[in-house]
Parts: structure tokens; C-alpha cells; sequence
């Protein structure tokens, strides 16, 4: 008598437990590491400081490890220095501290060299391990200049949205970066419908982490008659669905009409009794901010408005008004940044 093969998905629990065991070593391997360079930085600071040391030692101590220590990587001259600055940038911050052994040498080290301020590394730190970054990522978010554009743009929502999903003002974006997509100019939104499900793994990393693909062309029958939202996704963290409206023009009022009816029906016939209320986000190529506040001021539907971009911003000109916007800030409004 032959012994039953198992399937292998009754294999998924122990190749599960594998991976987390791996995670957990890598972690704590990572954590070792970026303790020691924090430490090696901090005697090199300290040393340089007290006029101990000249900066021409520190390239003797690289040769010195080089030598008595063959095949270890990573303490060259400029290796030891970036350390030094590593720990003189995040001495007595204890807000971050906990953030640094998160993230991979390579990660610290885009946010130490691309971020100009206390608030964007802390900022850049927060989403990296919040939303798992690659490298790749991280440095296309920080050329897309994230952390202006959350400054400067916040998203449009309704009132709803902020008394019902409060949290959901620090998980939606006033504009989505699409270029990715390799649109034309003149796309139609079918072209944007298929090129955001072709690269759909793409997208997701630009809407975060906690977003899952429902369905595109969702299907809804109300009273007899068929209709297809969009996109529908689902946000574990808010604990609700997500309905997506593509439009390829600018934001026109009569459009949250039209969300308003498929958000109730998820509402009714869709969304399960642990679930919140569902979200609807207008995807438009453009928008004028006044006519949102308009719409959005009145409607009792939980909705938000956002743009996307198939280019990249003008990260100078970005930097140049976030300038103007800290020199124009109270010291209040500083600190809540």
C-alpha cells in the first residue's frame, strides 16, 4: 500500500515558520550591525572632537582593519566617516533611535545623504519601516519629493472621512505617482485602467503597504441593473474597503455623485458586519482645489480626491516652497510637523 502524497499547501505551516525564522535572523543580524557601526562612529566622533585624533587617522584606522582583520568589508575610509556622521546626526534622538537597527546600512544611509532635515529623516525613517521599502523604493519616494508633498498638499477629504476614518488622513495622498505607467499624452482611462493592472504590484507600493486588490471592474447590481466600479481594494489597517473611480480629465462635482451610490452599495450588499464603512478615492489627472473644497464640503458620502502624475515633480521647486512654508510657520505649527 503507497503512502498519500500531501498537497503542498499542507506544507504552507512549517514553510512559514522557515521564513520567519529567517526574517528574524536577518533582523538580528541587521541589528548587530548597525549597533556596531553606531558604536565605531561614536569613537571616532568623540576621539575627533577631543583633538585625540585628526581626520588623517581615521584613514590609518581603515588601513589597520584592512589589514589585521582580511576579508571584512565595509570599513573603508569613507565607510568609517559615514559612521561618524551617523552617529553625530542621531545622538539624543530618542524618537528615532528605535527606528535605525529597522532599517538596512543601505537604507540609513540613502535617508542620512538625500535628507536635508531633522523632520524628513524622521519622516523618511517612519515609512521606511512602516511600509517595508527596498532601497529602489525608498529612493524613488525621496525623489518624488514624499515628504514635501505631504507637507505641502495634504489630502482632500470630506468631513465624513474625517470623523469616521480619522486615520485615514495619514494613509491617503493628495496625488499618486503613476510614471511607472509609460502613459501618453493623450491616454484614455481604459489605458489607465489596463496599465495600473498590468502593473498592479507597482501600484499598490505607491497607494502602501496595507492595501489588497479586490477586483477591477467590480461588479454591483442595484434594482435589477448591472454596474463596475473601477478598482476596489480593501485597507486592513482602517479595516474597510476602498473604491477607486479612474477619470483621465480634471475633477468635475457631479463625479462624487456617482461614487456616493457604488459606496453605498458596497455599504449594503458588500462590506461585511465587522467592517467599517467603505472609502471612495477620485482618481483624476487634475484638479482645482477650490471646486474639491466646494464639493467636498457638503457631501455626506466618505470620500477623498486625489490626482495622478505620470511624471515626476520639480523636486527643487518642491524644496523651495516647504522653505517658504517653515519660514512662514509658527513655532506651533513647526512642531507638529
Amino acid at each position: 500500500m503507497s503512502m498519500k502524497t500531501p498537497a503542498a499547501e499542507s506544507f504552507g505551516e512549517i514553510t512559514k515558520l522557515i521564513e520567519a525564522a529567517r526574517q528574524k535572523a536577518f533582523q538580528a543580524v541587521n541589528t548587530v550591525l548597525i549597533d556596531l557601526y553606531w558604536h565605531v562612529g561614536k569613537i571616532i566622533s568623540h576621539k575627533v572632537k577631543s583633538a585625540e585624533w585628526g581626520d588623517g587617522v581615521v584613514a590609518q584606522l581603515a588601513a589597520h582593519i584592512a589589514q589585521t582583520q582580511p576579508g571584512l568589508r565595509g570599513f573603508t575610509r569613507r565607510n568609517l566617516f559615514r559612521m561618524r556622521q551617523f552617529y553625530e546626526t542621531y545622538q539624543g534622538d530618542e524618537k528615532v533611535s528605535a527606528l535605525l537597527t529597522q532599517l538596512s546600512w543601505t537604507n540609513n544611509l540613502i535617508i542620512l545623504s538625500q535628507s536635508k532635515r531633522q523632520e524628513e529623516r524622521e519622516f523618511y525613517l517612519r515609512r521606511a519601516v512602516q511600509e517595508k521599502w527596498s532601497s529602489r523604493e525608498l529612493e524613488r519616494q525621496i525623489k518624488a519629493a514624499l515628504f514635501e508633498r505631504i507637507i505641502l498638499t495634504p489630502p482632500k477629504v470630506s468631513p465624513l472621512v474625517t470623523q469616521t476614518h480619522p486615520a485615514a488622513l495619514s494613509v491617503f495622498k493628495d496625488a499618486y505617482l503613476v510614471e511607472f505607467l509609460g502613459l501618453s499624452d493623450g491616454h484614455a482611462e481604459s489605458d489607465l485602467h489596463q496599465a495600473l493592472l498590468k502593473q498592479l504590484k507597482d501600484f499598490l507600493i505607491e497607494l502602501g503597504r496595507d492595501f489588497c486588490f479586490v477586483g477591477s471592474e467590480y461588479p454591483l447590481q442595484v434594482g435589477g441593473r448591472d454596474f463596475a466600479l473601477d478598482l476596489l481594494f480593501f485597507h486592513r489597517g482602517l479595516n474597510c474597503l476602498v473604491a477607486i473611480e479612474l477619470k483621465v480629465g480634471r475633477f468635475e462635482p457631479e463625479y462624487l455623485g456617482k461614487l456616493a451610490f457604488y459606496l453605498e452599495a458596497l455599504d449594503r450588499d458588500i462590506r461585511k458586519p465587522h467592517e467599517h464603512p467603505a472609502l471612495g478615492v477620485l482618481l483624476c489627472a487634475s484638479k482645482d482645489n477650490e471646486v474639491v473644497e466646494y464639493a467636498l464640503s457638503r457631501t455626506l458620502s466618505p470620500a477623498l480626491i486625489a490626482e495622478y502624475q505620470t511624471q515626476l515633480p520639480d523636486k527643487k521647486l518642491l524644496r523651495e516652497k516647504l522653505h517658504e512654508f517653515y519660514l512662514q510657520s509658527t513655532p506651533e505649527e513647526k512642531g507638529e510637523l
